[in-house]
């Protein structure tokens, strides 16, 4: 487990899920991993949070007005300056769709397409850190970006964010990178190189994998709640991962760390 009072900036501090089916996900994700559910806070547009142990652990909507949920959940980075994070960032050739807001005392935010076409979000925090507690059972476990243009991500979040990498594979099989937790030993987050499988028309897109204490009865559940197996559960030197989605068709992934 890794407990913390805010994220290190540049770094995944939160996720929150857009579903088409609010009821279905309270139910779902509560079974899934034993997650509590806060009542939606019609101040926020009926926005609520699921917790664990008592723990904010991500964020879930439903339609905001006119804006049909795309059932995705998406990842938000750490910043403490907002406004030239957002300069930096269209600066850098990123789109910025939800312009900066402030959310009651808790912090800003703001949603931003990066070059290569993945969509991320920026928070800035006030009274609100984001999550706290990682790796373990239902926590965030490890957050991943699948891109084609492997190099344009890897300078954007370099120079935007302030990431520091390390190379893992540079071969046309495996081409990967991993971001250096700035504060201390150990990774946060991944770079992909897509270019050889993310399907025609499908945007780059970012990824978090909840971690979980059983990788093959998690997928099991999730088959017999309704969602389905994208990839199912595989051992590899990181440990056991999997792909599924939710009913209503959200992308996460799960994993079990090597024993």
């Amino acid at each position: 487990m890794t407990s913390r009072d805010r994220a290190p900036l540049g770094t995944p501090c939160w996720a929150d899920l857009w579903t088409s089916d609010v009821a279905g996900s309270r139910d779902f994700y509560a079974a899934l991993f034993g997650w509590e559910v806060e009542d939606p806070d019609p101040a926020f547009g009926g926005y609520f949070n699921f917790t664990r142990k008592g723990k904010r652990t991500a964020g879930c909507m439903g339609d905001m007005g006119e804006a049909k949920a795309n059932d995705t959940w998406k990842i938000y980075l750490a910043t403490d300056d907002m406004a030239k994070t957002l300069e930096q960032a269209e600066a850098r050739g990123a789109e910025v769709v939800v312009p900066a807001m402030a959310v009651a005392d808790l912090g800003i935010q703001a949603v931003l397409v990066d070059p290569t076409g993945a969509t991320v979000g920026v928070w800035q925090p006030g009274t609100f850190p984001g999550f706290t507690v990682l790796n373990e059972h239902g926590a965030p476990g490890w957050f991943e970006l699948h891109t084609r243009e492997y190099a344009v991500a890897l300078d954007f979040y370099r120079s935007v964010f302030g990431w520091e990498t390390d190379v893992v594979g540079d071969s046309d099989e495996f081409r990967y990178t991993t971001v250096r937790n700035p504060h201390g030993d150990g990774e946060v987050a991944g770079v992909m190189d897509a270019s050889g499988f993310l399907p025609e028309g499908v945007a780059a897109q970012w990824s978090v994998y909840w971690e979980v204490d059983d990788a093959d009865a998690t997928v099991a559940r999730v088959s017999e709640r309704g969602g389905s197996v994208v990839m199912a559960p595989e051992s590899t030197p990181y440990g056991r991962l999997a792909a599924v989605t939710d009913p209503a068709g959200a992308p996460f992934k799960l994993r079990t760390p090597p024993s």
